[in-house]
């Protein structure tokens, strides 16, 4: 396929949409050969953030196109809402839940039922409207759940950030305290766009945020600095995001060393939607980056994945979670309209 002008990318991108309102994405695990499509608010929540941030650089045909796909997607985040009907948001439907979706094993166990989460929730509030009481209600409850609140301590981590009172990727009573810096950078990206009032727990966020930047750590071990995402690119992408869209002091100092980085990473990636996310970074960093030719780009979205479950990442056991980062243990999702979100991101840079 030629490339495509950005228009008609996000056209192609409504077309996936289906009558729900979601676009179609699957997890899999291709050391076992499992494959299975996966109902999910995430990344139809991720793919209508992105468009909604490229809105200016479209047409006036294009900018109703992409309301008209927020709004589609919009109706369907109830069936995703808290199962008690609290204003938090779950990666799979939750009345009745159905976790691991459309599978034939693990829906079958409470254990795998995972509880409301800060990225899922921070999305739908990103992408719709919510009311400036449920903003100050949600900024509480992320703070109930951080690490060192009603007596949580996170042990899953560098023992140097045990006691910093950063936000937990989980809402759950039961989940243990869990940090992933690209969860963080997107809780935060919302706290700042709602202008809510800062505190503690967002100081210690963007500790972690910095340190696992300014120690190397994000590149040497991104599985234990971003659990859900667990790679460098991922991390470069989503920290750009949040110092592109805010001033943000704090996060200032690593700016030259995301950018040196994320120069690095462009040229050993292989896939080219990877190139393109990282090749965005730079952009938003106000770096020129060469070209990437998006001719067939479409062949590489089968090789990529943007988010990932480990299957014994939340178990806090030190000899279990030694495992946790093999790829035996875990599952990527891929979604075709995120794919092409993310080029049609890059074009608009461009």
């Amino acid at each position: 396929m030629a490339a495509l002008p950005i228009d008609a990318i996000i056209q192609r991108i409504a077309d996936l949409q289906d009558e729900t309102g979601l676009f179609a994405s699957f997890r899999h695990n291709p050391t076992v050969f499992y494959h299975r499509p996966d109902t999910n608010v995430f990344f139809t929540a991720v793919t209508v953030f992105t468009l909604q941030n490229l809105r200016h650089a479209v047409l006036p045909g294009t900018q109703l196109l992409i309301d008209r796909i927020g709004g589609r997607a919009a109706a369907a985040y109830p069936e995703f809402r808290n199962k008690d009907g609290l204003p938090t948001y779950n990666f799979w439907p939750t009345r009745p839940s159905r976790h691991f979706s459309n599978g034939y094993v693990f829906r079958h166990f409470e254990h795998f039922r995972i509880p409301d989460d800060i990225d899922d929730t921070a999305m739908v509030y990103l992408t719709t409207a919510p009311t400036p009481a449920d903003q100050l209600w949600l900024k509480q409850k992320l703070g109930q759940h951080a690490n060192g609140s009603q007596g949580r301590q996170i042990r899953n981590t560098y023992p140097d950030y045990r006691n910093l009172h950063a936000y937990s990727t989980w809402f759950g009573k039961n989940m243990g305290v869990d940090f992933d810096a690209c969860a963080l950078s997107n809780s935060l990206f919302c706290i700042y766009q709602y202008n809510l009032p800062l505190n503690q727990h967002d100081t210690d966020s963007l500790i972690y945020l910095r340190s696992v930047v300014e120690s190397g750590r994000y590149i040497s071990e991104p599985f234990r600095c971003a659990p859900h995402y667990a790679r460098t690119s991922l991390i470069i992408y989503h920290l750009a995001r949040l110092l592109a869209a805010f001033p943000i002091p704090e996060l200032e100092s690593i700016r030259p060393r995301l950018i040196a980085d994320a120069h690095r990473e462009l040229t050993i990636a292989g896939n080219r939607v990877e190139q393109l996310i990282l090749a965005t970074a730079l952009l938003r960093l106000g770096e020129p980056v060469p070209e990437i030719n998006i001719d067939g780009v479409e062949h590489d979205f089968d090789t990529f994945h943007f988010f990932i479950a480990g299957l014994l990442t939340a178990y806090e056991q030190p000899w279990l979670r030694r495992f946790a980062d093999r790829p035996l243990m875990q599952m990527r999702w891929q979604c075709e309209a995120h794919c092409w979100a993310l080029v049609a991101e890059y074009l608009s840079l461009r």
